[in-house]
């Protein structure tokens, strides 16, 4: 059996586009493969990184104090969900040509060095390969895979760099432009994924 981990990252709790597809695609996947799902609503908040938890990470863990490993624990459940799933679908709404605040935070306690990619004499190694990450994007004005569009160009290198490079993309883009036509090809591309 596999495992889904689904994670919203848009502000907005209702009419959200990016919302209302990824819940379409883990829908469809789960259904077709019989998967599990865990889902992770990143704008309840996420903490950033500080100085603390800096230390703490660079900490060798058996060294780690009660207060370090209470300053990872949020970081290791994340990572903890990352490592189980089969599938992420990473709901993605486009804000100022970028990722939303809380999918950084996000980014920021996954991606940690000996945990989740390593460095070598050949350069960094992903540790989290094996995995297939669904990027569902909505995107009021930019277009998907333009020079605008740093949100993809970004996600897809943080993902490939912990080792996920198996990424597809369902894209409402220029919703602003032509809502109807944008929604059809998500529509369209939520129907062709393979499970």
């Amino acid at each position: 059996m596999t495992h889904i981990l689904h994670i919203d990252s848009s502000a907005r709790a209702s009419n959200s586009v990016s919302r209302d597809l990824s819940k379409r695609v883990t829908d469809r996947l789960s259904v077709t493969t019989g998967a599990t799902v865990t889902y992770r609503d990143l704008a309840t908040g996420l903490p950033i990184i500080t100085e603390d938890w800096v230390g703490a990470n660079f900490t060798p863990a058996d060294a780690r104090s009660d207060a370090q490993r209470e300053r990872l624990a949020q970081s290791d459940a994340l990572v903890a969900e990352v490592r189980a799933a089969d599938t992420l679908v990473i709901g993605l709404p486009i804000y100022n040509f970028s990722v939303p605040t809380p999918l950084k935070s996000w980014i920021d306690l996954i991606a940690r060095a000996g945990v989740t990619f390593k460095y070598t004499e050949t350069g960094p190694q992903g540790l989290l390969s094996g995995k297939r990450a669904i990027l569902v994007v909505a995107a009021g004005g930019t277009v998907v895979g333009s020079e605008m569009d740093f949100a993809t160009s970004y996600l897809r290198h943080v993902l490939g760099f912990v080792g996920i490079t198996d990424i597809q993309i369902v894209a409402a883009d220029q919703m602003n432009v032509d809502r109807a036509g944008s929604l059809a090809r998500a529509d369209h591309s939520i129907n062709a994924l393979a499970a």
